[in-house]
């Protein structure tokens, strides 16, 4: 008896034996059970997945002699002619070598006639996306109203090339691809039925070569048992497929994670031992770097389909997350850069050696707090009750040092935090002071006004400064608040209700020796233009002389108006009817020199770019043309000291601006408007008739 390959030897015979596809089989056994059978099945899904099978399956559920059921017996005449493949009333088409639609309408043409020995006539249509469009058009109104002994099983792997109105005629079942765990538990109970021995490392391999496939996996174990002399060994495998061993994989990353270049790069001469394709290889890597991330985010998703999970999961333990994702970073632009590397190999071990020299440096010696005090004290986090009280026993140094005139240098400011902005601190006079209308502070806050306050609200360029020597009273000194105290109090003023509150003036500076300013001087503070962080750091620096401000720069003087030769030009320029970038160079000219034909120009140093060999032929050609004889031209980089015509005609437009404008202020309609509506002319709306 002739040898039968495993491919065919295990192929399923009913629903129990099937592997995997458990979503199809449950539908298709509760409908053969119940008797809901439909009249056209399609089944899709990669090669070597069970769609052949599952029809032949259906096929002798269908016309079994026991009956119909899910269960079919296997030993009626009908179940063993169905195996055999030489059941008359079992019609396998393949549609890839009957594309016609004369071989459709041939099939069709049969449909009418009942069953020979079943109970059904079933039509299997293999690969069915290949008929033509003929094709399915003819077979349209058979599959959706054929007659009761007739079923229709498809099968296809590509179901988008499938017209709609065949796939709403069908109930259709998308099988799913193996995965590798499924395939090499599926061969190991067929080899050890077999009784060959293999190794578990080998059928890894063999799982992961079939790409989902069963039908390849049975025919990938078949040649290897032969490759093995009738053993499926790790070793003739990976030979047979031409694969990269997985381990030396893990060698690689086991040198990353130490940073050894040299192990690194003796797994590299190991690999290349084995003649690998080196962007395979760094596929793989990637592959590995993937599931390491998984396995690090969430560890129970990682799949045994390589058989690695363990080695995975040790790697997700020892490498660092960021190292993974530089790693895996890197591998895929070394990936795409390979092919322009001199060596295959050479790409490869600077893909590697580019992971080693710039993995994420070591962050165990990083400080463990902030590397500068945020300057949060106590004082600041609890907000006490009486601020001012609280003030008057613990005096801030940096507002002793502003009120006595010390040095800035000697002065630190109060707050290392900025303060948020409030209420601007009310202002205190003097003991002797004369009374002024306003409410009468409280009795902590009695002190005397800090000058650079006063600089910043009561008027900075009027009022009169004391020299930066001048010391204050001691009284005033001991009962000046603090910023912290000053800016609390400030806030339970800015929150008070209106109606308790007087309307407050800050008075300007005074001293003993001059009187207190008059009402006029007084400057009401809205609370919302003072900053108080600039109040308090302004109050902890000694007051300095404003600088006189900058005078502002004159305008140049205008060019002298164009004479002599400079005037012929003006002329003259209107004259040439230059265009483009001729006409913009001469337009910046003058003419300064005119003795026979020999012509000297000056031309503006801010043209210099635009200036060339080529314009000033063109020039010389238009000057040519215009005075009907050849003049020698010669134009110099220089300021023109007389008026351009480009110059001319800007000073022309602005007096035509300012004319405009003149008018419409002297026009007495808009002179009424204004008066009586307020009305504003807007600057730069004004543009004269005549351009």
């Amino acid at each position: 008896m002739s040898y039968q390959v495993l491919a065919r030897k295990w192929r399923p015979r009913s629903f129990r034996e099937m592997v995997g596809q458990t979503h199809v089989l449950k539908a298709l056994i509760n409908a053969l059970d119940s008797q809901r059978l439909h009249h056209a099945y399609l089944f899709t899904g990669t090669r070597g997945v069970g769609k052949t099978t599952i029809a032949r399956i259906i096929a002798k559920c269908l016309n079994c002699e026991t009956g119909i059921s899910s269960i079919p017996c296997g030993q009626c005449s009908v179940c063993r002619e169905i195996d055999e493949g030489r059941f008359v009333d079992l019609i396998e088409v393949d549609a890839a070598s009957r594309t016609k639609v004369e071989d459709t309408r041939e099939l069709l043409d049969n449909v009418q006639y009942a069953p020979s020995r079943g109970r059904f006539k079933v039509y299997l249509i293999d690969e069915v996306h290949m008929l033509s469009s003929h094709s399915f058009n003819a077979l349209l109104k058979t599959l959706e109203e054929p007659p009761p002994h007739v079923k229709f099983l498809l099968a296809t792997t590509d179901p988008q090339k499938l017209p709609v109105t065949i796939l709403s005629r069908c109930l259709q079942f998308a099988l799913k691809s193996m995965p590798p765990e499924r395939v090499v538990e599926h061969l190991t109970h067929v080899l050890g039925a077999e009784g060959i021995p293999f190794e578990s490392d080998a059928l890894w391999l063999l799982g992961r070569a079939a790409d989902g496939s069963m039908r390849d996996a049975m025919s990938l174990t078949d040649q290897a048992i032969a490759f093995g002399e009738g053993r499926v060994l790790a070793a003739d495998v990976r030979a047979m497929l031409g694969t990269l061993d997985h381990g030396q994989v893990y060698g690689v990353l086991q040198a990353l994670l130490e940073g050894d270049a040299r192990a690194m790069l003796e797994a590299v001469r190991q690999l290349a031992e084995q003649g690998p394709d080196w962007s395979g290889v760094l596929a793989e890597l990637l592959n590995v770097l993937h599931r390491v991330a998984i396995a690090q985010a969430l560890p129970e998703a990682v799949d045994n389909g390589q058989g690695d999970r363990e080695r995975v999961l040790a790697l997700a333990q020892a490498l660092p997350a960021e190292d993974v994702q530089f790693y895996y970073q890197m591998g895929l632009i070394g990936r795409r850069d390979l092919p322009l590397a001199p060596d295959p190999r050479g790409g490869f071990e600077m893909v590697l050696l580019r992971m080693l020299a710039f993995r994420p440096a070591d962050v165990g010696g990083a400080p463990g707090r902030p590397l500068k005090d945020q300057g949060i004290r106590s004082a600041t986090a609890d907000s006490p009750s009486d601020p001012v009280a609280e003030t008057d026993s613990a005096q801030s140094p940096a507002v002793s040092a502003a009120v006595s005139g010390e040095s800035s240098a000697m002065a630190a400011p109060a707050f290392a935090e900025p303060i948020e902005p409030v209420s601007p601190p009310e202002p205190r006079l003097p003991a002797g002071a004369p009374d002024l209308p306003w409410e009468e502070p409280s009795q902590a806050a009695g002190a005397l006004v800090s000058k650079s306050a006063a600089m910043l609200v009561g008027g900075m360029a009027t009022a009169p400064v004391a020299e930066k020597t001048e010391r204050a009273p001691e009284s005033a000194v001991s009962d000046q608040p603090s910023p912290p105290a000053r800016a609390s109090l400030a806030c339970e003023r800015s929150t008070a209700p209106a109606a308790d509150r007087a309307p407050e003036r800050m008075p300007a500076p005074v001293t003993g020796e001059e009187p207190p300013p008059a009402d006029d001087d007084y400057y009401e503070v809205d609370a919302e233009e003072v900053d108080v962080e600039a109040y308090a750091y302004l109050d902890a620096f000694p007051v300095e002389e404003p600088l006189p401000a900058k005078p502002e720069p004159e305008a140049e003087p205008a060019v002298a108006p164009a004479t002599g030769l400079a005037a012929e030009w003006l002329e003259l320029f209107q004259r040439l009817r230059l265009a483009g970038m001729t006409a913009n160079i001469a337009a910046n000219c003058t003419l300064v020199k005119a003795e026979g034909d020999h012509w000297v120009l000056h031309l503006d140093p801010a043209q210099a770019a635009l200036f060339n060999s080529t314009q000033q032929r063109r020039l010389n050609e238009a000057l040519n043309q215009h005075h009907g004889r050849t003049l020698k031209l010669d134009i110099e980089l220089r300021k023109p000291e007389q008026e351009t015509p480009a110059q001319a005609a800007a000073r022309r437009r602005a007096e035509r601006q300012r004319q405009a404008e003149a008018s419409i202020q002297d026009d007495p309609l808009i002179r009424q408007l204004i008066q009586q509506f307020a009305a504003v002319i807007r600057d730069g709306t004004i543009e004269p008739l005549n351009t």
